[in-house]
């Protein structure tokens, strides 16, 4: 594949991230992927809480990540909006026994009333991330106002590497892969579109180890650290097929990166 694509046209590498799209753009992915947790729920403040614990929890093997996230749903009682906004002590002390590889109970206790700050002064998840887009058009400015107003809720310092920091220099994936969940909007069924104050062209792709593997064999990307330099890079380039919707190639990448799927 290498080989084949490094003397690619503009033309011919658009006609196969456009087929590979709509190979794995369809609801047939949603089972197998976190982004089933949110479309669990019908209430937006349901998805948009669901999709951000789902998120958080996303690295390393994709079947158990999907698992451990509806695991949080059921300590959540199935229904994150009240969970979050009213959980007694005692129900967050209940939570202290989940664990997901490094993220633990404690960790989970400090999302939820991370959560709880930032919906009760902002109405939503959604809102927090529309008003500040609209102040600054800059989503690296609003992933780092969100890393530091999240963590403004009291906290165990440990939880902080569960969020990544683009002040830092972090790919930030989970981040960039929510955002996609709720701001990008089609008529293929799997992403929700519910952000719609945010522009897709806005979005950048998240960067993990297929969409980066799969990115740097096509030549979209030549960096060969992933992180928030790569994010743009790999961005810029997908941008060039898509101005106005980039992520869209997010299937693309991904799909054919953890498929192991013919060209």
């Amino acid at each position: 594949m290498e080989t084949f694509y490094a003397d690619c046209s503009h033309d011919e590498m658009f006609e196969l991230l456009e087929r590979l799209h709509d190979r794995y753009n369809n609801p047939d992915f949603i089972e197998a992927d976190p982004i089933s947790v949110p479309h669990s729920f019908s209430a937006t403040l349901d998805r948009e809480i669901a999709g951000f614990m789902a998120a958080t929890i996303a690295w390393g093997n994709r079947r158990a990540i999907v698992q451990s996230s509806h695991r949080m749903m059921r300590y959540m009682d199935f229904a994150p909006a009240d969970f979050v906004l009213n959980a007694s002590s005692a129900d967050l002390e209940h939570l202290r026994s989940f664990v997901h590889r490094t993220f633990n109970g404690g960790d989970f206790r400090d999302f939820v009333l991370a959560l709880r700050g930032i919906i009760t002064q902002w109405g939503s998840i959604g809102n927090y991330f529309e008003e500040h887009y609209l102040a600054s058009k800059d989503m690296r400015q609003v992933f780092s106002d969100f890393r530091r107003d999240f963590f403004a809720a009291d906290h165990e310092a440990r939880c902080e590497k569960h969020l990544s920091s683009i002040d830092k220099g972090a790919a930030c994936k989970r981040l960039c892969m929510y955002l996609r969940w709720f701001v990008r909007k089609d008529d293929r069924g799997v992403d929700f579109g519910l952000w719609e104050r945010i522009p897709m062209s806005a979005l950048y792709l998240p960067l993990d180890i297929h969409t980066g593997r799969i990115g740097r064999e096509l030549g979209l990307l030549s960096r060969k650290q992933s992180d928030w330099k790569a994010v743009e890079e790999i961005t810029s380039a997908l941008r060039s097929f898509s101005a106005d919707d980039p992520t869209r190639y997010d299937y693309s990448l991904f799909g054919l990166g953890i498929s192991g799927d013919d060209i």
